[in-house]
């Protein structure tokens, strides 16, 4: 007990520390994606500190598209709309995840439209192969970390 009471006000000065600030949690702006993402529990943006950290856009291809560059252009719309209202841009990624259900089939797609966006000097970026994603019609999903003003 005795060594909890002297840890105590250790973890006190450090909870003002992880607090997020509502204006530092980006939600979406569309009615219904905003309440499957609260009822869910996660933002599309959070800035802490100097980095933004986006949750994953997943790219879901529509009923007769023949390829998969439609669907990886709206996901990295999306990201590059929720990086503006963040205050940062595709120039600011330091850091870009991708997840493949087919890596293969995929990559050469993402990196055709990936390159229209993200350039020189080039952020880190691992595509990793799985089995699965949240929505099952998803082919791949797209996590970015940007860093906000030098």
């Amino acid at each position: 007990m005795r060594k909890f009471l002297m840890v105590l006000p250790l973890l006190a000065m450090a909870a003002p520390l992880q607090a997020k600030d509502v204006k530092d949690v980006f939600m979406p702006e569309d009615a219904e994606s905003l309440a499957f993402q609260s009822a869910v529990g996660y933002a599309d943006a959070v800035i802490a500190g100097d980095k933004v950290y986006l949750s994953g856009v997943i790219v879901t291809p529509e009923p007769g598209e023949s390829d998969l560059q439609p669907a990886f252009t709206r996901a990295f719309n999306r990201i590059g709309r929720t990086l503006e209202r963040a205050g940062v841009g595709w120039d600011d990624v330091v850091d870009l995840t991708s997840y493949h259900t087919d890596l293969q089939s995929s990559i050469n797609e993402m990196v055709e439209v990936k390159n229209l966006y993200v350039k020189a000097p080039f952020p880190t970026w691992t595509a990793i192969g799985i089995s699965a994603l949240y929505e099952a019609d998803g082919v791949v999903e797209i996590k970015v970390v940007a860093q906000r003003g030098e």
